[in-house]
């Protein structure tokens, strides 16, 4: 049976997307049914909007929410009904050559759900990311259902589904944040903002944030940064540089995705320090950089896909440490808002207006 439900449908590269039916399968094995209560608007549901992902229109668009499972496949173990969850979309599949060397967390076989969820005609929608949970129901694979504690807000953990675990990984896993480490971060919005958070959590002595907009750099002290550079203002290289005696960053966490900004993560480290984008450039960017310099100052340049995150083991660590009062993820829940209100919050995201809308259920 099928479950009528209302969800955001983006139709065509840049239309404003759409409130309708949409129709959700019963869940069959492998998968399960999610009753969402809050989503974030996340830029990457922007991208999917404007035909940056990719041009398989319809999208049933979100991703990064949390829930309570209403019904499981007749395989499905590890998942139950009425478990509250924080969906993810690296749902690993135990069998790769990453999950067999010990290494989950980079698997490359990761799954989704195989029923589609379809318009009242039939047309098939293409959920961003797997998942689609701008919509009162969702069919996810049960891999992408990660148990929390059901104490926790909806609206504050359903953001570790994508933008806040990416900047907190892009700190604590790809880069290795550390005690006594300086660790600069470019870009401050929600995910540069996560590895502000990310680079606190870690121990580092400084935490440098660098953004051109004067709100969010206040934001980002909120998050604990200790010092700021306008980048409208002063050159980002030479303030990232002047805030660490001199030598640049241990660790700089480039979360804009641009060749310009990229450019200014690799020279403001260290000697030896340590490159993470974890922004997502377009396909059209190219960077130029002189290989002398890039093998004469060492260390490391990576690129940190969805924090290297292992849902089973983080997301209930952060939900737990959120709950404690030890990381503030309720600050990133600028306001509250419908599925009605999904197409006006993209301004207020492109304006930067705003950390993150979240649609609650």
């Amino acid at each position: 049976m099928a479950n009528e439900v209302r969800g955001v449908v983006a139709t065509g590269a840049s239309r404003p997307v759409e409130v309708t039916t949409v129709l959700v399968p019963d869940p069959g094995p492998g998968e399960a049914l999610v009753r969402v209560q809050a989503c974030g608007v996340c830029h990457t549901d922007l991208q999917y909007r404007d035909g940056g992902v990719s041009d398989e229109f319809p999208f049933l668009l979100g991703h990064e929410a949390a829930g309570v499972v209403e019904a499981v496949g007749p395989d499905v173990t590890d998942t139950a009904v009425g478990d509250f969850v924080v969906l993810n979309w690296r749902a690993v599949c135990g069998r790769c050559r990453a999950c067999r060397r010990g290494r989950p967390q980079y698997c490359f076989d990761t799954h989704n759900a195989t029923q589609p969820m379809t318009l009242r005609d039939g047309t098939a929608l293409s959920p961003a990311l797997g998942i689609g949970a701008f919509a009162e129901k969702t069919l996810v694979a049960a891999g992408q259902c990660t148990k929390v504690d059901p104490a926790a807000r909806p609206a504050v953990a359903g953001l570790l589904g994508c933008g806040v675990m990416a900047g907190i990984g892009a700190a604590v896993n790809t880069g290795a944040a550390g005690p006594g480490d300086t660790v600069a971060v470019i870009g401050c919005g929600g995910v540069g903002d996560g590895a502000v958070t990310g680079a606190v959590m870690a121990g580092a002595r400084r935490v440098i944030a660098v953004d051109t907009d004067p709100r969010k750099l206040e934001w980002a002290r909120e998050f604990g940064a200790t010092h700021t550079v306008d980048a409208a203002r002063t050159d980002p290289v030479a303030g990232i540089r002047d805030a660490t005696d001199g030598f640049g960053a241990d660790l700089v966490i480039e979360a804009v995705g641009s060749p310009r900004t990229y450019e200014q993560a690799f020279y403001a480290r260290d000697l030896a320090g340590t490159v993470v984008l974890v922004g997502v450039p377009t396909a059209d960017m190219r960077l130029d950089l002189p290989l002398l310099d890039v093998f004469a100052r060492g260390g490391a340049l990576k690129s940190s896909w969805y924090g290297d995150c292992l849902p089973t083991r983080d997301f209930p660590a952060l939900v737990e440490m959120s709950l404690q009062g030890r990381i503030p993820l309720e600050k990133f829940v600028t306001e509250q808002i419908g599925l009605e209100d999904v197409e006006s919050s993209f301004g207020r995201m492109r304006n930067g207006d705003v950390l993150r809308s979240v649609v609650v259920l």
